[in-house]
């Protein structure tokens, strides 16, 4: 046995980080608690079982277990390896979802989704380990592409833009302002000169404000979220129902199961208000606690990178903690309105397949690393 191979023998015998693994558990946990009080009106109205979208989070959950167990067991130099070819093959997914007899609409306006029966899949999903994937094999693979602009940093960020701008044109705003949180992070990650960076942003900048105000829809969402009393009935609704859930649940809550907005008050009670919903009846004094695990899965995710035995490893621990984190901060700090309304589900809680299954199988690619870790 070389030396090379008994080291990397020694690093994979490593145990997963238990607060990782911990903290998600947790996290899913809660998730199914959560959807099983939020569901139970909506699921007796559609279907006459109060139970419903509980046992599916259920089967979603099951199986996102199952995805973060196997990926935990592939070693992660494999999405080294077909990182391109993933990152095509989402690229093609988001076309074809994009084709109006096979991509499905989400609400009345994302076009975002495919289904078999009654089970769907958002490619955008995908999309996100992806785009993480494919920078972060970049970055390790080119040497010093990060100090070059035109050479290093501008044809993976043409790849991964033109999978943003795909999601753009579904339209998903939610999910774009992530995709492009992911990119930065990575950019930042990876050594990219703060010159670089700031270019960047102020062009996403503008993108993003363009964004908003082509669309009116998303412009009403801006003039609501400084003053959520101009449309109380209409794009106000949401924002003021979900605060008046937090403000009713006060420090104690009411009670699990004693939610007032979810009987067909709030909107999404099961989806991106689930948090609203968590906080009527939990209160500050508990609720707070899903904000500390979240914050602690953030911290030994972070803690890993540092750890991590390569740079792809730890631009891929980086890429995936941003993720999770950035998603978790704008449902939140939607909620509570901190920011403006954009309809991402809030990570391992609200009600959802797809995304439960691309995060699970994201957190197992970190429960690999942690198996490696110096």
């Amino acid at each position: 046995m070389t030396p090379k191979t008994k080291q990397k023998k020694l690093q994979s015998s490593k145990k997963v980080d238990p607060y990782i693994l911990g903290t998600v558990l947790v996290l899913l946990v809660a998730g199914l608690i959560a959807v099983s009080s939020a569901s139970a009106v909506l699921s007796f109205e559609r279907f006459g079982n109060n139970n419903y979208y509980f046992f599916r989070q259920l089967l979603f959950a099951g199986l996102g277990l199952i995805a973060m167990f196997i990926f935990s067991k592939i070693d992660y130099h494999f999405w080294r390896k077909w990182a391109t070819p993933i990152m095509l093959g989402a690229v093609v997914l988001l076309i074809v979802v994009l084709v109006p007899k096979i991509g499905v609409r989400s609400g009345t306006v994302a076009r975002s989704w495919f289904f078999l029966g009654s089970f769907g899949f958002q490619p955008s999903e995908l999309a996100k380990l992806a785009i993480i994937f494919y920078l972060a094999a970049w970055f390790e693979r080119k040497k010093d592409a990060e100090n070059n602009f035109w050479f290093g940093v501008l044809p993976p960020l043409f790849v991964a833009g033109g999978a943003l701008a795909l999601v753009v044109l579904e339209p998903d705003l939610g999910t774009t302002i992530i995709l492009g949180a992911i990119i930065m992070i990575l950019l930042f990650a990876a050594g990219t000169k703060l010159r670089y960076l700031g270019g960047l942003v102020a062009a996403a900048g503008a993108a993003l404000w363009f964004l908003i105000v082509a669309a009116p829809y998303r412009a009403q969402r801006i003039v609501t979220f400084f003053d959520p009393t101009l449309d109380p009935r209409g794009s106000g609704y949401q924002i003021n129902q979900a605060l008046l859930a937090i403000g009713s649940g006060g420090f104690w809550g009411y009670g699990f199961g004693a939610s007032r907005q979810k009987h067909n008050y709030l909107p999404q009670p099961i989806g991106d208000s689930i948090f609203a919903v968590m906080a009527e009846e939990l209160g500050f004094s508990r609720v707070i606690f899903v904000v500390l695990i979240f914050a602690l899965l953030i911290f030994s995710s972070l803690r890993l990178a540092k750890k991590a035995p390569d740079k792809f490893g730890q631009l891929v621990t980086i890429g995936i903690t941003g993720w999770i984190g950035v998603q978790a901060l704008i449902n939140i700090g939607a909620i509570i309105g901190l920011v403006p309304l954009t309809g991402v589900p809030l990570p391992f809680i609200s009600y959802g397949g797809s995304a439960l299954l691309a995060i699970c199988g994201a957190v197992g690619v970190l429960l690999n690393i942690s198996k490696q870790r110096l």
